[in-house]
């Protein structure tokens, strides 16, 4: 058969413009369908976007620090409008380079939603179809809002880069990491913000000394945080919401934010009637190459619902050419994937927290919590966490987890040697940079526990 094309991508986010790109640079005739912007979540609504935010809610506690060490500065207060006019400048300009990157590696775009009509058809919004050898879908995800009285009240993430003015009181509920990155931009930003989540403690899934330690520092800061709580019902009053809680309580907000979950973009695409099996969460199931049931027909990215990072994304999207164009089947790598989360305090993680690793073999772990130098010198209390996890068989460190300012810059370099399989030794013949946060990652000597 003879195709329009050698690759249909459905997705202009960063997994399906790299694949295209590098598709297309291997000779491929390809095209990519975007009926929203081009980046994606990650570059227009979600880590470009909120990283900003998180430089512009940190300065506040800056004028504090920088009083301390003897600088004559005043406080000021924020400018919404000014921060978002720039915000949104810098957006289009990262957008503008997605397109460049498609246009100078002849790649056809179209700025439509495409749909499956058979294992090698897509249609456009316009009624058009185009044919294709390999069709790749790299759609992504979206934050959903659980249905309950007044649900239609609350605003997502996508919207809070769009606000028209920061609100004075905010309740964000959920106690992922979405939800806890954003209560402590709106509490740097100086807005009254309150955070509800439904368990025990925020951020399920990360290593449990970490996250007390986040938590306590969010508390410290000002977040009203609330555990075990969640809504009840919402309803309007006046310009706010009145929120009622599962303990009884009634307050009142300006915005209520939901990050309780998102789920992969797949609704509505024709994949059930092409055959393409989805899972429990909508997602697309697909082999360790990104192939779904319908071999023509591969998928990669959060619409995947594996590894929902961006940067895991891209390399998805990178394994699939080499799979499909290069003749080398290769399947991408998802384990000890180092990950920031840009909480305030900041956390870096890498491997398995010390719940999992106690539960697979014996363990030791080494913990060293207190207070930095530069924060402590300007009279804040605010603890940090340098914490490896090692195997007792192998002396391989499993974990590595940071609360610290920076903590992301750090969990970046941790991470390739753990990747490498650094054992603790390895990290203990490694002289300390001093006077650093960092250095104690080698100056451990003694566990604090073992399993």
């Amino acid at each position: 058969m003879s195709f329009d094309y050698d690759l249909f991508v459905i997705g202009g986010g960063s997994g399906g413009v790299r694949a295209a790109r590098v598709a297309a640079q291997e000779g491929a005739n390809v095209a990519l369908a975007e009926e929203d912007r081009y980046g994606g979540t990650c570059v227009i609504r979600g880590c470009v976007p909120k990283k900003l935010m998180v430089f512009a809610s940190e300065y506040s506690a800056m004028v504090g620090e920088a009083q301390a060490y003897g600088w004559d500065i005043k406080g000021g207060a924020f400018d919404w409008d000014s921060f978002k006019v720039k915000l949104h400048a810098e957006l289009d300009r990262l957008e503008g380079i997605y397109r460049g990157i498609l246009k100078n590696n002849s790649v056809t775009n179209y700025d439509s939603r495409a749909t499956l009509v058979d294992a090698h058809t897509v249609a456009l919004a316009d009624g058009t179809q185009k044919t294709a050898k390999h069709i790749l879908i790299a759609t992504g995800g979206w934050p959903t809002v659980p249905e309950f009285p007044g649900s239609d009240l609350a605003i997502t993430s996508n919207e809070m880069f769009h606000l028209d003015k920061l609100p004075e009181a905010i309740l964000i509920v959920g106690g992922g990491y979405i939800a806890s990155e954003f209560a402590g931009i709106m509490n740097g930003l100086g807005v009254k913000t309150t955070q509800f989540y439904r368990g025990t403690q925020i951020l399920r899934g990360f290593d449990e000394e970490a996250r007390n330690v986040v938590a306590a520092g969010m508390i410290e800061n000002g977040i009203d945080l609330q555990l075990e709580t969640n809504v009840v019902s919402m309803v309007k009053d006046g310009d706010k919401i009145r929120v009622t809680d599962t303990k009884g309580n009634e307050s009142l907000f300006d915005q209520v934010m939901y990050a309780t979950g998102r789920h992969p973009n797949a609704d509505n695409l024709g994949l059930e009637d092409l055959g393409v099996a989805r899972g429990e969460k909508g997602e697309i199931l697909v082999d360790a190459y990104s192939q779904t049931g319908v071999p023509s027909v591969y998928a990669i990215g959060d619409v995947t619902d594996r590894a929902n990072l961006t940067p895991v994304a891209i390399r998805e999207g990178m394994a699939f050419v080499e799979t499909v164009f290069k003749g080398n089947p290769t399947s991408p790598d998802h384990e000890l994937i180092p990950t920031a989360i840009f909480t305030q305090p900041e956390m870096g993680t890498v491997g398995l927290s010390e719940e999992e690793a106690a539960a697979q073999e014996p363990i030791e772990v080494y913990s060293a919590s207190f207070k930095p130098m530069q924060q402590s010198f300007a009279g804040r209390a605010q603890k940090v966490l340098m914490k490896l996890i090692v195997s007792k068989a192998n002396r391989r460190v499993l974990g590595c987890h940071i609360v610290a300012p920076g903590a992301g810059e750090m969990i970046q370099l941790a991470g390739i040697a753990i990747k490498m399989g650094a054992t603790k030794e390895d990290f203990d013949r490694t002289v300390a940079v001093h006077p650093t946060m960092s250095e104690e990652l080698v100056t451990m000597k003694q566990p604090s526990r073992t399993t």
